[in-house]
Formats: C-alpha cells, sequence, structure tokens
C-alpha cells in the first residue's frame, strides 16, 4: 500500500472548499470555469431568459462578431425604445425563448419542419404573433400581417442558425403552457398579454429532466445538421421564477426548475464536445455571495451582479482576447416577458 495517497491528494486548490471558497473572500474567487475557445472573429448569437442579454451586450461591447438578424428600423427614437419592440434584445426578434421546447420547435419550424396550429393571438381587436407576443405591445391590424411578419422573422432565425459560430442559451424556466392541439410550448400563458385563456385549448406543462434534456439534444443534432462546425454555450439564468403554475411555494418551485436546468446543462457539458457550461447562476445564486448581487425584490440582478459575472466570463484566455471596453450600454433596461406574470402584490 502506498503511504497515506488517495484519490483526492493529486487534485488542485480549486477543488476543495476550504481552499477555494471557506478561507476566500467571495471577490477573490478564482478558476470558476476553464473558459472556452473563443475569439473576435467567431459570430455569437444568444437565445433564452433575460439574463443572456448580459451576455451578448458584453460581448458586443468587447469587439466579438455579435449577430443582430433583425436590426431595428431607423423609426426609433432612441436604442431603448428599440429594445422595447424586441430589437436588439437577442441576435433574432424571438423575445425570450425561456424552455428547451421552445427552441427545438423554433428551429423546426424556421426549417419548415412544423407549422403550429395556433400561430396568431387577438386582443381588443389586434393581432399579435403567439410565439412571440411580448415583442409587440400594439398589434397587428390583421392576422395576415402577423404571419407575414413571422415569415420574415424564421427566415432570419433560418440564417443565424446556419452562420453562427457559437450559440449562447440561457434555460431560464422548466414551467411552460402548450396547445393541446400539437403541443406547442408559447413563451407566455394565453391572456397574459394577448389571446384568450380557454383550459380545453391549452394546457400547463412542467418539463422534467428526461423532457429538457431530450429537447436540448434533438435541438443539438438539428442544430450541427446545417452547421457542422457550430458550437454551444450553456448557461442557467439565476433569477427565480416571477409565479409558478404549481401547487408548490415559488420559492420550491424555482428551486426545482433551476435544478432540472442546472443538471441538463452539466451533463450535456460533460458528455459532448462542442458544448460548454458557464456558472453565472452559481456565481449569482450559492449562499457563498450572501444574496448581495440581488436587488431588494431578492430576483432581480444589480449591475454590480452582472459586472462580477462578466469578470469572471472574460477569465483566462478570454481576458486577452476580449480586452474590457465602455460597458455604458448595460444601463439598458432588460426585456423580460415574464415579469408581467407578477400581478399578484
Amino acid at each position: 500500500m502506498a503511504g497515506s495517497s488517495h484519490p483526492y491528494a493529486t487534485q488542485p486548490p480549486r477543488a476543495f472548499w476550504k481552499a477555494a471558497v471557506g478561507t476566500r473572500h467571495y471577490a477573490d474567487l478564482s478558476e470558476l470555469w476553464p473558459s472556452m475557445p473563443l475569439v473576435r472573429a467567431d459570430r455569437v448569437a444568444t437565445a433564452g431568459s433575460c439574463f443572456a442579454q448580459h451576455i451578448g451586450r458584453s460581448l458586443a461591447s468587447r469587439g466579438a462578431a455579435y449577430m443582430d438578424m433583425e436590426p431595428a428600423p431607423p423609426v426609433f427614437s432612441s436604442q431603448a425604445e428599440a429594445r422595447r419592440w424586441g430589437y436588439g434584445v437577442f441576435s433574432c426578434r424571438y423575445g425570450n425563448i425561456y424552455t428547451s421546447r421552445q427552441l427545438v420547435q423554433l428551429f423546426d419550424e424556421a426549417h419548415g419542419c412544423r407549422t403550429p396550429v395556433e400561430r396568431v393571438w387577438e386582443k381588443d381587436g389586434r393581432y399579435f404573433d403567439a410565439l412571440r407576443p411580448g415583442i409587440d405591445s400594439v398589434g397587428q391590424d390583421s392576422a395576415e400581417t402577423v404571419l407575414a411578419l413571422r415569415t420574415r422573422h424564421l427566415a432570419a432565425v433560418r440564417q443565424m442558425f446556419a452562420n453562427l459560430d457559437v450559440f449562447v442559451f440561457t434555460m431560464g424556466l422548466t414551467e411552460g403552457w402548450e396547445s393541446t392541439a400539437d403541443g406547442t410550448m408559447f413563451p407566455m400563458a394565453p391572456g397574459t398579454v394577448a389571446g384568450t385563456y380557454e383550459p380545453e385549448r391549452y394546457a400547463f406543462r412542467n418539463l422534467r429532466h428526461n423532457d429538457v434534456r431530450g429537447d436540448m439534444l434533438a435541438f443539438w443534432e438539428r442544430l450541427r445538421s446545417v452547421n457542422p462546425a457550430a458550437r454551444m454555450l450553456l448557461t442557467v439564468s439565476p433569477v427565480p421564477l416571477a409565479a409558478t403554475a404549481t401547487a408548490n411555494h415559488v420559492l420550491v418551485a424555482t428551486t426545482y426548475s433551476k435544478s432540472v436546468l442546472r443538471a441538463v446543462a452539466g451533463e450535456l457539458s460533460e458528455d459532448i464536445a462542442d458544448i460548454y457550461y458557464f456558472p453565472s447562476f452559481e456565481i449569482i445564486s450559492s449562499h457563498p455571495g450572501r444574496g448581495m448581487f440581488f436587488e431588494p425584490d431578492l430576483r432581480n440582478v444589480n449591475q454590480f451582479g452582472v459586472d462580477f459575472v462578466m469578470d469572471h466570463f472574460f477569465s483566462n484566455g478570454l481576458e486577452a482576447e476580449f480586452a474590457a471596453q465602455s460597458l455604458a450600454e448595460d444601463d439598458l433596461e432588460l426585456i423580460c416577458d415574464e415579469e408581467k406574470l407578477d400581478i399578484n402584490v
């Protein structure tokens, strides 16, 4: 028997709680992720929940080749106004893609493999895109106009998937509402922004681990079929649920949702080459942070937290590649459809 040797004897300091966390100030944490191969010339696209907006803006401000496939027309007086209409929020004007089911269904629709039974919602005589109702607060004058705009949007999505080098997807929720006719999952419950809630037409779905993993594997296979060199970076949003449709307390529902998403993201990044995971969720939400990165509502992440996350993102090899520049644009308001659910206060 070789002395006192054991399997942990060769582990680096970052593998031990006392050395890596317990005896360090939180600001001195390091080596939280090994970074990923990424250079300025890589075409980067983003999608997902609200927190994905921070990564996209930071990359763009540091000189990355950030993809904006649906730029704002010159009718808006400011960038902030354009963002309220869904422009410049993500790489395409799809609004928040909160669930894995939305993501794979969007890919299929963009590539002509599925057509949702229900694509248009009506409210007060105006018409809205049911798959991205939050991008247009006024609506269109006809369903035909909505569908024409969606056709144009899907063409941009298809082009984005075909030409990106890195797809950044922030996983946000497991809860969603789907059509009982064909299983189409919507970003918002019908009736919250537009449409009318009818129990026989819509069903609540809380995706399980196998559902999310299956969706993400299906999406990855589809993405690589049109773009064999694509890489994917997964993150999990640290922002708690605004509301839950389960019977659980919203805190319990949040823990379930984030646990499932984190487990899937970790498995995919360990099992599949060219899929990576960045721990924004852990940096913001883990208990050594003592909640200091949240606003007083204990839900929204403050600017200090955003800056702290991005400092860790641009570490190791990425620090030299993406030299820090002015991040003034981070003052822009986050666009989050889910906040419309927080009405019972």
